[in-house]
């Protein structure tokens, strides 16, 4: 048995799409999981949208979410290049192949006879297709043709009969050639047809499987005699549903975010993208949800890829991240909401770091959530703008705050690690009660005279992260609002 090989081949005339993401990532791991290579070709003939910052975009974007391929233009490989663009002699190769074998000829018609035609053919209620003009051109008439300067295209010759084939995710499919219509495989300009370029680049790199969205159903058949022509036996193929909007229209940028980079500035884990680009279409053998890149390629398997339209539930994709976020480590955490807290102006000191994440780690939803739990760890507050200032008024608060500073006293450095933090807030609660003072008169109050709020950080958190200075010096104004 062959070694299993699939595609992903992105046009970089934009952002890497979540659509797209998702037929990378199902790639990927029907390729992991088949022990096959997975292969990054970049369709770049349409050189006026293509651009090199785009294509750097969309292999970033790959990385991020883990899907680094195996061959491709930045790790090279044995059927390259792969590069659209770069394989144009390989591309004329094929088109001389297939005008000397007579599968394919020169069309010298005008672009005026050609929309003609397809007035003329609409009008009668018929499908509107090449009528062959050109097909009965000696070679002689060719040649004389293109000598006197005459620009020409070259169509494949559709051959008679059906189109079938079995589709992974949509069964047997059949198309009647009749309907094609000879397509042009070689415009005037020299460039190739996308059909035809995809032929011979999944020939040439030794494609066994090409899997994508349902919009290339109707692509398949053209590509499939092509095939045909060339005596090559084709790659299996598998199409995907498409990704719906919520209110069942297509996704677009009405919605929200729809590029795999734009969630990633929102906030979003690559293993939480991941994790829901596979629950759109794929589903497991069983009631799990949380799946991380390792599980997903054990378990996937393409006869569990509905072909039912995915839809985009922006709930549930913070849902899981919320789930991912509140999994990390305090020191990822941290690593990861740096670049937020960063640009929003919060600096944190080394050793607040971890403790800082920690506190605000199960309030984010995203990353982006962070500078607004974060910032009351940096932020001067003035306790007079508080609306809660009436809690302070409670009996026994200020004994209570005098406790927490005795218990601060105990440590010489400025800031403490979130163990310590729970210890002095330990020691605070059994000092308190000793003294009969109860829980009400103890945490609210305290809460507003470090933070203007009555919710947010556990206390211990607070007490270790904000510094004992600058727990004092709250305190102390506290004390001049009671």
């Amino acid at each position: 048995m062959s070694t299993v090989r699939v595609r992903f081949a992105p046009s970089p005339t934009g952002s890497l799409h979540i659509g797209s993401a998702r037929t990378a990532l199902f790639n990927f791991v029907f390729a992991r999981h088949q022990g096959g290579v997975f292969v990054l070709r970049i369709e770049d003939t349409d050189m006026k949208r293509s651009l090199q910052v785009h294509e750097h975009s969309i292999t970033r974007d790959l990385h991020w979410l883990g899907l680094s391929a195996d061959e491709g233009p930045d790790v090279g490989g044995a059927y390259g290049p792969y590069r659209q663009s770069e394989r144009a002699h390989i591309y004329e190769e094929g088109v001389l192949r297939l005008l000397a074998e007579g599968h394919a000829y020169r069309c010298f018609c005008s672009q005026e006879r050609l929309d003609a035609l397809k007035e003329d053919q609409l009008a009668r209620g018929r499908m509107p297709k090449y009528d062959r003009r050109c097909l009965g051109l000696t070679e002689e008439e060719v040649q004389q043709r293109l000598a006197a300067g005459e620009q020409a295209t070259v169509r494949f010759r559709i051959p008679q009969g059906q189109v079938d084939y079995q589709d992974m995710i949509r069964g047997r499919l059949s198309f009647s050639a009749d309907v094609i219509g000879d397509f042009i495989i070689k415009r005037t300009d020299g460039g190739f047809s996308y059909n035809y370029a995809v032929v011979m680049d999944d020939m040439g790199m030794k494609i066994t499987h090409v899997i994508r969205g349902e919009d290339h159903v109707t692509n398949t058949a053209r590509q499939l005699l092509l095939f045909q022509a060339f005596g090559v036996e084709p790659p299996t193929y598998a199409h995907h549903s498409m990704i719906h909007a919520p209110d069942g229209g297509k996704l677009s940028k009405r919605h929200g975010a729809t590029s795999i980079g734009e969630f990633r500035d929102l906030g979003y884990l690559p293993e939480a993208m991941v994790n829901y680009l596979a629950l759109l279409g794929w589903h497991p053998s069983d009631e799990r949800e949380l799946f991380r890149l390792p599980e997903l390629v054990q378990e996937f398997t393409m006869d569990r890829v509905s072909k039912s339209p995915a839809v985009f539930d922006r709930d549930k994709l913070n849902w899981l991240n919320g789930v991912y976020v509140r999994g990390l480590t305090p020191e990822d955490l941290y690593r990861r909401v740096e670049p937020f807290l960063l640009e929003a102006g919060i600096s944190l000191q080394p050793v607040q770091r971890e403790v800082v994440a920690a506190a605000i780690q199960s309030n984010l939803v995203t990353l982006d959530d962070a500078p607004e739990y974060a910032g009351v760890f940096t932020a001067e507050v003035d306790l007079a703008d508080s609306p809660h200032l009436g809690v302070l008024a409670t009996p026994g608060v200020d004994q209570v705050f005098e406790l927490l500073e005795e218990a601060l006293a105990q440590f010489t450095e400025e800031f403490l690690s979130a163990d310590e933090g729970r210890a002095v807030m330990h020691t605070v609660a059994a000092d308190c009660k000793e003294k009969g003072l109860k829980g009400k008169s103890i945490y609210m109050p305290l809460r507003v005279a470090l933070t203007g709020r009555t919710e947010g950080a556990e206390l211990y958190y607070l007490v270790a992260g904000l510094g004992r200075s600058r727990v004092s010096a709250r305190l102390a104004q506290a004390r001049t609002l009671m």
